[in-house]
């Protein structure tokens, strides 16, 4: 299998603040270490961030609305939103810290104006958050750009993703398709991971993945094994920091382990065929069982199948090889509950 694309998600679990950007970019980058095997496995390979025009993003009754929560950072919704906004330039700031670490950025960019961006560099990918798939409009200046496109499925059926392909592909078709539920946390009963093999089956010429938002790692994992090959999760330095996706998200430790499963899994699932892997030949030595005698059997005795059984240790006649022990005369004496060998038989 090829390698897994993990992207970590930012999100808003920056709080408003570059500084703690780049520690998840950090937490992102590292090295995952396997104990057990002395492994050193790849760690995510990408960060997202997502950027917002504040005008473009709701109506004005709903930005005004007061916004009374304890994860609020404003009195009003529009000024929570404020708070947690990043200006293009500290997007920069942290895009040039995940290269300095050989990590990829990827961007969602919420409105047609936040293309400004692109004046200060180029991400590795953009990414359509899965309320913005039937804005056409976005999807048309953001394919018209070039750069790879990822979509997420999470409000869309059918009918919203051919549209959405519809639109890209007038422009370029480096599309990767995740399948995703927006519902935050998922409930595993909502899940339906049999969707990415749905998607692998009638879009096979796009990348397909899965978002995550499921508590856990689980749904990531076996995500992979069914064929995704981009798998995105929301990531935090510390999981009981304020702000409404802290708690749903990975802190360090879930992320070591998840990029661990994952990258087991890749390692894992091999080819498609059934064979005696040379890792067991130790094991099946000791293990599997050979044709024994049950009893003494004097040399020069003829062996009948009632003076047989089967003991470990495999490295002697299988059952299947019976009619070269069976009918044939003992060269010594065989001790009672031993393997019978070639050099024992005449």
């Amino acid at each position: 299998m090829r390698e897994t694309y993990i992207i970590g998600e930012i999100g808003q679990n920056h709080n408003g603040s570059v500084d703690l950007a780049n520690l998840i970019v950090d937490l992102v980058s590292r090295p995952i270490k396997e104990e057990a095997f002395g492994l050193k496995l790849k760690p995510m390979n990408a960060v997202k961030l997502t950027k917002r025009d504040l005008n473009e993003e709701l109506s004005d009754s709903q930005m005004n609305r007061i916004y009374d929560s304890p994860n609020s950072f404003g009195r009003t919704y529009g000024e929570h939103r404020a708070f947690l906004e990043l200006s293009d330039e500290e997007h920069f700031e942290v895009y040039k810290h995940a290269k300095t670490l050989g990590v990829d950025f990827v961007e969602t960019l919420c409105a047609v104006n936040c293309l400004s961006m692109l004046k200060l560099f180029i991400p590795d990918r953009l990414k359509v958050a899965s309320r913005d798939l039937t804005n056409l409009p976005l999807l048309a200046a953001l394919a018209e750009t070039k750069i790879p496109i990822i979509l997420s499925t999470g409000m869309a059926g059918k009918k919203e993703l051919d549209e959405a392909l519809k639109v890209i592909t007038r422009y370029h078709d480096d599309i990767s398709i995740l399948h995703c539920v927006s519902q935050y946390p998922t409930h595993p009963e909502n899940l339906n991971l049999r969707t990415i093999t749905y998607l692998k089956k009638h879009y096979p010429q796009y990348t397909i993945g899965f978002s995550d938002h499921t508590i856990g790692i689980a749904a990531p994992i076996a995500a992979v094994g069914m064929g995704a090959e981009i798998i995105e999760k929301h990531v935090t330095i510390d999981r009981r920091m304020k702000g409404t996706d802290q708690a749903g998200s990975l802190g360090p430790d879930g992320v070591n382990r998840m990029v661990r499963d994952i990258r087991y899994t890749e390692m894992s699932l091999g080819i498609e065929d059934i064979y005696i892997d040379k890792s067991v030949t130790s094991s099946k030595i000791k293990l599997e069982r050979s044709i024994a005698s049950k009893h003494v059997i004097k040399a020069g005795e003829i062996i009948k199948q009632e003076d047989v059984h089967m003991l470990s240790p495999g490295d002697g006649f299988k059952w299947d090889e019976k009619e070269k022990v069976i009918g044939h005369a003992a060269a010594r004496e065989i001790k009672a509950n031993e393997v019978i060998y070639k050099d024992d038989i005449e």
